[in-house]
């Protein structure tokens, strides 16, 4: 396994749709495992292959990520796509590898049912509720080149990308 460089916004790279896998192969498993290693590297509990620079419709999930009393709860998932979102919402606190050391208050479906493939390159079909199912609509976002900071006020998402561009010229 290998540790992948994470893509930082506002890195145009994060807003391309990303492309579906034909199958889940050796390949495909290989990235899956590459990212599970560098999402816990960066204290992530989500992470999809747009934020390391690959164009696939792949993400990787532990929801139990950081928490050394928990044992891991892996998920990974290849073209996920939701089929069904609920009508109720919660409004949740979220971050994101892409955008350090920042946060905002998104409002997602409260309920996803999701189709995806998984490591297995098996079909498989998954409801979720709460923390997973807020995650699976983060991740599946950035397949699509959004990221939670478009789903803000267009004024905290502006302070987020000035602060996130200070942050890189401090390190340059």
């Amino acid at each position: 396994m290998a540790l992948l460089p994470v893509l930082i916004a506002p890195d145009p790279r994060l807003k391309i749709k990303a492309k579906p896998v034909e199958a889940v192969d050796d390949t495909i498993r290989c990235l899956m495992d590459d990212m599970l290693e560098t999402m816990y590297a960066n204290d992530g509990m989500g992470l999809a292959a747009t934020q390391v620079g690959v164009n696939k419709r792949v993400v990787v999930i532990d929801l139990n990520a950081g928490d050394d009393n928990l044992k891991p709860k892996v998920m990974k998932l290849a073209n996920p796509e939701v089929l069904w979102a609920s009508p109720e919402t919660l409004v949740d606190f979220e971050s994101c590898i892409s955008v350090p050391d920042q946060q905002g208050a998104v409002e997602r479906s409260a309920k996803v049912k999701i189709r995806y493939l998984d490591e297995s390159n098996t079909p498989k079909e998954l409801e979720a509720d709460g923390l997973l199912a807020v995650c699976i609509q983060h991740e599946i976002d950035h397949l699509d080149g959004i990221l939670y900071i478009d789903h803000l006020s267009r004024l905290k998402r502006e302070i987020i990308l000035r602060k996130l561009l200070k942050a890189r010229k401090m390190r340059l």
